[in-house]
């Protein structure tokens, strides 16, 4: 059993797995994508999105739509290469420069990508996903050996998340 196919990394403390999500504007969670736990969030941005299906509105016709309209996002996805990705897509997204990219276009001028800080404010609508998710004991520390029992706990806890209170 390789532990990169059953998401396990290591760390200092044993071994770890990060859970990568998308959710909606109400903090319900679109898609769950597992990786070992050193894997950097930007790698898996293009599984994310490929893994969104955005349900449709009550009584509207028509499958799923598998674009969100916008996307917000953390510093940690401040590359090119996922920017790219994006425009690609046709995604509007919100994700602030790294420090290192504000030096840089200082010494080498050029345009800016847009910044709407009103929009990012809400970005913390997913933090509160993970942290509603996080409060199943069984999705917080990961028991299960394998990569699909683990999934199968966080998608129950997921869906749960979608009942109506």
């Amino acid at each position: 059993m390789n532990p990169e196919d059953e998401a396990l990394g290591r760390s200092r403390g044993g071994f770890s797995t990060k859970l990568h999500i998308a959710c909606d504007g109400k903090g319900r969670p679109l898609c769950v994508v597992l990786t070992p736990g050193q894997r950097h969030g930007s790698t898996q941005l293009e599984g994310v999105l490929d893994a969104v299906r955005i349900p449709r509105p009550e009584g509207s016709p028509g499958r799923p739509r598998k674009r969100p309209a916008h996307l917000l996002a953390d510093r940690g996805y401040s590359f090119e290469s996922c920017r790219r990705l994006l425009r690609r897509r046709g995604i509007s997204h919100t994700i602030p420069e790294r420090k290192d990219q504000k030096e840089r276009r200082e010494r080498h001028p050029g345009r800016r990508p847009g910044f709407d800080r009103e929009a990012y404010r809400r970005r913390n609508v997913v933090e509160r996903c993970v942290n509603r998710l996080k409060q199943w004991h069984g999705v917080a520390t990961r028991y299960e050996k394998r990569a699909v029992n683990y999934r199968a706990m966080v998608v129950i806890a997921a869906l749960m998340m979608w009942l109506p209170s």
